[in-house]
């Protein structure tokens, strides 16, 4: 253990909301981004994980067969990402992703024309449905998309990305200014 205390600073605590005609991008709140692997890519593993954590606070956003991000608001202590593995196990491991993702969310009637712009991936409605997700590039950046409402999107990329990507979101906006 360190004598040096770490101090957590979010990568985006300089960027207010911006709100535009058809368009909101935020900074969503630094909590936790947990990468859970599975041997098994079988569905019944994703309802099984689901079932076990039984808790409102987690999100799940598939990643790819067997992986999923696990989100929330708020930081998780040691004892409590500790109890999250143990419930689980057997059937995936968690690794603890909060300090090297930022999540950025992205709304309004306008954002799916926003992202078009950035990435080959629909988003149309239809194709991309709500808890729909998958990892992408949005220009030169990869990022995680997820569509968590009809207008709405919950993006997760590299910590060390994020305030780019930030910035590309801005300019790809420029219109509904």
């Amino acid at each position: 253990m360190s004598a040096f205390a770490i101090e957590h600073r979010a990568a985006l605590a300089g960027k207010p909301p911006l709100m535009l005609r058809g368009v909101t991008l935020n900074a969503l709140p630094e909590g936790h981004v947990l990468h859970l692997f599975s041997a098994s890519a079988d569905g019944e593993v994703s309802s099984t994980v689901s079932a076990v954590l039984g808790c409102d606070a987690l999100a799940k956003r598939s990643v790819s067969p067997g992986q999923w991000f696990l989100v929330g608001d708020e930081p998780l202590s040691p004892k409590a990402l500790a109890e999250i593995a143990r419930k689980v196990q057997p059937h995936a491991e968690i690794v603890d992703q909060s300090h090297g993702r930022v999540r950025i969310g992205i709304a309004g009637a306008k954002a799916t024309s926003v992202l078009a712009k950035g990435t080959a991936v629909d988003l149309a409605l239809n194709a991309f449905p709500v808890g729909h997700a998958t990892t992408t590039l949005i220009g030169h950046i990869a990022a995680h998309i997820t569509r968590v409402s009809d207008d709405g999107f919950e993006l997760i990329v590299l910590r060390g990305f994020a305030e780019s990507l930030w910035d590309e979101l801005v300019e790809l906006s420029a219109e509904f200014r």
